[in-house]
């Protein structure tokens, strides 16, 4: 194991940076979560891509924005910008649960602490920078700013508020994963002012993939043309969304549709007299380029400032390994294609097995990896077969309502890797914490080979890569439910339910399956939801890993919720809107604890299902 130095994470105060020899600095990236440097962590992976292009980057994590301002004037002005992120994670989610309660932990602070980051980062860290060097380009980036890009549906405010960039006053919006076009930023810095001078607001570029900005003027003629020459796409105003839902509805069908499209449209958007502009995605990385970033020299640990704190979410990861990007599941509830888009980029076997080394190398790794996935444990190196038919889809997802003809679900590359890491020494078992996609294990496709790989992955991953339990994410029992969710028909779940009981008798195993479910998504009713009681009864689960239906920016299950219309069809959907009405859905999950069972009994009597109670009960 490497004994590191103070000077191995990138600094944070003026005396680290000092110990570089660095007495003025190129970039300064501000953080709502801890310096945990890794490349599961934004605020890392950015300041390590800064790095290598030869740049001097700081990190402030969690700033103090309560006092004098102290952290937000020590390390001076940048030459370049400020860069800021709210944190892996949005800050809303982050801080409230799906009743808007203040949670008791946040898992990407020192010792879980819940008040080291303000309600929307973004907006407070950007308002305070700008107050502070009024001139010095602010730019926003991560998941929060990504997000709140465009008009949005806030469920904690309960009120549509318009892009991000017009409350934060920030320069520049970064959407997506952010290592392209924060090294485009830089490099048209680099021409722009050159090596020494300083950088201005002035000095921001218009024409970089995968940004946002605001234009002064709301005429599209006098806006420079869309980078890659797919032309425009005018949503309805910030305004006319306030005046009609249905607007608002219509808008996210075709932000959702650009959002995953190979060649997409610039999009406008006026607000308050001028146009939010959202320049479209970068073509996916190539694997070089994903490696690349994943192969940079970070410590994997947090910053010593933390030593003797726990960062909860840091636990979580430190012996799991991403090894793609992407998800074209496509789930109405989920914002990962929102922010990563729905085309896969997986890593090399090269990179992966090199990250794996390190974790072996690590002093309090015993042998166990908790995690090979990503964003879903088995898509890795999946993709259409003809990429061409790819680049002309507009579909969010390439497995609803029906797995698309193109897709190669091909599971060979990801046994292989499998084999290769379960190979390495110092490695006991690699287990897999993703969400396993098992409509794609249960696909069948003309290609017998890939029929024949999906039937060996599952065999594997039962038998050699459960930790006792195997969660996977059914998310509801009703299949009329399921659709508007985006999500196979819960008869699927019943096969791979069967699969897996079956293998655990012929292999001896006492392994769990734990089932995900959501209440009070759209579409779903109390009556829904007393079926499922009955179902999942009936399948002997005892109910734990469940969530109430949190409506965040960005998703069309938000976008449902909030205007009572569907985006795709502008049909009307219900939706469970009171504390009342959201918990009187969410009790049926635990229709098994005796202290529910008057409110169900009753609740049943009520919406005349008077049926389902034997069922539940007995007589």
């Amino acid at each position: 194991m490497k004994e590191h130095q103070l000077t191995d994470w990138l600094p944070t105060t003026k005396k680290e940076a000092e110990l570089r020899g660095w007495d003025k600095l190129d970039v300064i990236l501000f953080s709502g979560d801890a310096y945990v440097d890794h490349p599961s962590f934004g605020a890392a992976v950015i300041g390590r891509t800064l790095e290598a292009m030869g740049l001097k980057v700081a990190i402030v994590p969690q700033p103090n924005w309560r006092d004098d301002l102290r952290d937000f004037k020590k390390l001076g002005r940048p030459r370049l910008f400020f860069g800021i992120s709210a944190g892996c994670m949005d800050s809303m989610v982050n801080k409230y649960t799906a009743n808007k309660r203040l949670r008791s932990e946040d898992a990407y602070t020192p010792d879980g602490r819940h008040d080291m980051r303000p309600e929307y980062p973004s907006i407070v860290y950007a308002n305070i920078l700008k107050e502070l060097y009024p001139d010095t380009p602010v730019i926003l980036g991560g998941i929060e700013a990504s997000l709140r890009r465009l008009t949005h549906y806030d469920y904690w405010a309960d009120r549509v508020r318009p892009s991000i960039l017009t409350e934060s006053k920030a320069d520049l919006l970064i959407y997506g994963m952010g290592e392209k076009p924060i090294a485009d930023l830089c490099r048209h810095f680099s021409e722009k002012v050159g090596d020494t001078q300083e950088a201005s607001a002035n000095d921001i570029p218009h024409d970089i993939l995968q940004t946002a900005y605001l234009a002064g003027k709301p005429d599209k003629d006098q806006l420079p043309p869309n980078p890659n020459g797919e032309g425009d796409l005018i949503l309805f105003s910030h305004e006319e969304c306030l005046k009609d839902k249905k607007k608002q509805a219509q808008n996210f069908r075709h932000i959702e549709e650009e959002s995953n499209r190979y060649a997409a449209a610039r999009i406008l958007q006026q607000v308050d007299g001028r146009t939010v502009v959202v320049n479209p995605p970068y073509h996916p990385m190539t694997q070089g380029e994903l490696d690349r970033s994943f192969d940079l020299p970070y410590t994997r640990l947090p910053h010593p400032k933390y030593k003797n704190k726990r960062i909860p979410a840091y636990d979580m990861i430190k012996f799991s390994v991403n090894i793609h990007r992407g998800c074209f599941g496509g789930c109405a509830f989920c914002t990962i294609s929102a922010h990563q888009g729905k085309f896969i980029v997986s890593r090399s076997k090269e990179s992966i097995l090199k990250e794996v080394k390190a974790i072996t190398e690590m002093p309090d790794f015993k042998g166990y990896l908790s995690d090979l996935g990503g964003p879903s444990a088995n898509m890795y190196r999946m993709g259409g077969k003809d990429e061409t038919l790819c680049r002309k889809c507009r579909r969010p997802s390439c497995i609803h309502p029906k797995v698309c003809p193109n897709l190669n679900a091909d599971h060979r590359p990801l046994l292989d890797i499998y084999h290769a890491v379960d190979a390495m020494p110092g490695i006991k078992k690699s287990f897999i914490g993703s969400g396993v996609r098992y409509d794609l294990l249960l696909h069948k496709s003309k290609d017998a080979n890939a029929n024949k790989s999906a039937a060996e992955y599952t065999r594997e991953l039962i038998v050699r890569h459960v930790s006792g339990r195997l969660k996977v994410a059914p998310e509801h029992t009703s299949d009329k439910v399921l659709y508007l969710m985006r999500k196979p028909s819960f008869e699927l779940f019943y096969e791979f339910k069967r699969i897996f009981d079956k293998l655990n008798r012929e292999e001896n195993l006492r392994q769990q399956l734990i089932p995900y479910f959501i209440s009070s998504h759209p579409g779903c009713t109390e009556e829904d939801m007393a079926e499922l009681a009955v179902i999942t009864k009936r399948l002997d689960f005892h109910l734990e890993q469940v969530q109430d239906f949190t409506p965040t920016p960005m998703t069309v299950a938000t976008e449902a919720w909030y205007t009572g219309f569907h985006p795709y069809t502008l049909e009307p959907v219900y939706s469970a809107k009171t504390q009342k009405e959201k918990l009187a859905q969410r009790m049926f999950f635990f229709w098994y604890k005796p202290e529910e069972r008057r409110a169900i009994v009753n609740e049943l009597k009520r919406i005349g299902r008077s049926d389902l109670i034997p069922k539940l009960y007995g007589r």
